[in-house]
């Protein structure tokens, strides 16, 4: 059974990335996303590492994952999955929240899996509305999709604490590494300069992030490498950009994390800004 993935966006529902794919032997490592992310299984099962402990979505559920919280994906059945998925921004669904909800602040998701055919249909009819150049439709599916979900399984996002000596520490690691992405420390270097020793910077990073400073320092820079990839630079350019050693390396990790190659994330993107 062949693996077929699309990751696109649509000019009409701004800042919303979509995807449509079947997984077979597709690992998805740890990571985050800046979105929202509703996954709307269709057939087969999705298990992802979510909270510390496996969750399980079958067809007829929906995957969902906050923003910035770490998670991972693969098959749970040896078919695989086949999904849609829906990525909206936090200021989207904050508007939603407050237009349609009694919420207030900012709102997220309770559980990570929900049992509801009828929200996956209507991610799915999100999907087709936006192949379909349906701007009404789209922007009216997805408001009623995150509504109801929001009704179903929403509560106050969980907010990270960093208040212990440790969180501190961890925060300031995590800016080291965002200011030198391209040519990182050491551990052993990082925590040094941070007045700490590895293990307790490995153990606190860990704590506050929900993995290790180099995954998250992957992560970040596949984020990076994203927004480069949408203002159209080269993904061999981005590669070194980001901090990648070359573009092998950047496919491998893109793919692994956005779930397709960074030359077809890109063509999809340049479709959205010239259609012709």
């Amino acid at each position: 059974m062949n693996e077929r993935a699309r990751h696109w966006q649509y000019d009409e529902l701004p800042g919303v990335d979509l995807l449509r794919a079947r997984y077979v032997r597709k690992t998805f490592v740890r990571h985050t996303h800046e979105n929202f992310v509703i996954a709307a299984i269709a057939d087969g099962v999705e298990v992802f590492h979510h909270g510390g402990g496996d969750q399980y979505a079958g067809a007829g559920a929906l995957a969902l994952v906050n923003p910035d919280t770490p998670h991972t994906g693969r098959a749970g059945v040896p078919e695989g999955w086949r999904y849609g998925a829906v990525y909206p921004p936090v200021d989207v669904v904050a508007e939603i929240a407050a237009e349609t909800t009694a919420l207030r602040g900012t709102p997220g998701f309770v559980s990570p899996v929900v049992d509801d055919p009828y929200a996956v249909a209507l991610v799915h009819r999100v999907l087709r509305a936006a192949d379909e150049g349906d701007a009404l439709a789209a922007d009216t599916l997805l408001r009623v999709a995150v509504t109801r979900l929001l009704r179903l399984n929403g509560g106050p996002m969980p907010r990270r604490e960093v208040r212990t000596a440790g969180a501190r520490v961890a925060a300031r690691a995590r800016a080291v590494l965002e200011e030198r992405m391209v040519r990182p420390p050491t551990l052993e270097r990082l925590a040094a300069g941070l007045g700490t020793s590895p293990f307790a910077l490995l153990r606190a990073f860990r704590d506050l992030y929900g993995m290790p400073p180099h995954a998250w320092l992957t992560n970040a820079r596949v984020g990076r490498a994203r927004r480069l990839l949408d203002t159209g630079t080269a993904p061999s350019e981005v590669a070194v950009a980001v901090g990648f050693t070359d573009q092998p390396h950047l496919n491998r990790h893109f793919s692994r994390i956005v779930g397709v190659p960074p030359g077809a994330y890109q063509r999809e993107r340049k479709n959205v800004q010239d259609p012709r």
